[in-house]
């Protein structure tokens, strides 16, 4: 179980630097630095801990709290150094949807032995505090970007409970199931994968009759 946690506090980390570039692309102070990566970081956990009904997790134990106030003020210090901030965001976010959206798939699973309720965790705990950051970043949000995002965790949580549910032993479902969602996320980063979207097309007429396309 340490070993699993610390793959918690990895997501949390890495979506915290998230939250801290973010801010650095807006030039705010560094209490804005803190409070983006904040919300960032314990945003998609928080949910997951309250719709599981379990003890919110920052709460039960501050020290992701201090980890991205941490990790904040080192963004803070030293994001002048990095070039081509936006990327670094990009890739850290992915590691982080891996990481993050696994362990509210093995949270869910453990709190409930359901599949389908673990890979729903993945989802919000892989996807919600980069929503959180956007929304506060006033960046476009993840959900709108034609590029794969929420289905990376998705994926990876699947593959995680199926792995479980074929004996392949915590770890090793764990690792297939991170490894599943950041190839998916890396693939939609570097290669534009994409699903399919939704195309508009004409209604049917009002009051058309016959049996042609305009008919009811």
């Amino acid at each position: 179980m340490p070993a699993i946690s610390a793959l918690d506090l990895l997501g949390v980390v890495l979506f915290a630097a998230t939250g801290a570039l973010a801010a650095s692309r807006k030039e705010l102070d560094i209490v804005g630095f803190v409070l983006l990566a904040t919300v960032t970081g314990i945003g998609g956990g928080t949910v997951r801990d309250l719709i599981l009904g379990v003890p919110v997790f920052w709460v039960a134990d501050p020290m992701p709290v201090i980890l991205c106030g941490a990790t904040a003020i080192a963004v803070y210090f030293t994001a002048h150094l990095v070039e081509y901030r936006y990327r670094w965001l990009l890739w850290c976010d992915a590691v982080a949807l891996a990481a993050y959206g696994v362990f509210g798939a093995f949270k869910g699973y453990a709190e409930t032995g359901s599949g389908v309720i673990a890979v729903v965790m993945a989802a919000l705990t892989g996807s919600f505090g980069g929503i959180l950051r956007d929304v506060l970043a006033n960046e476009p949000s993840v959900l709108l970007r034609r590029e794969i995002y929420v289905t990376a965790p998705v994926a990876g949580g699947a593959v995680f409970v199926a792995a479980t549910l074929a004996g392949a032993g915590q770890w090793g479902a764990v690792a297939a199931g991170v490894a599943v969602a950041f190839a998916i996320r890396a693939g939609a980063i570097g290669l534009g994968w994409s699903l399919p979207v939704y195309r508009s097309r004409p209604g049917r007429p009002v009051g058309g009759s016959g049996d042609g396309p305009g008919s009811a």
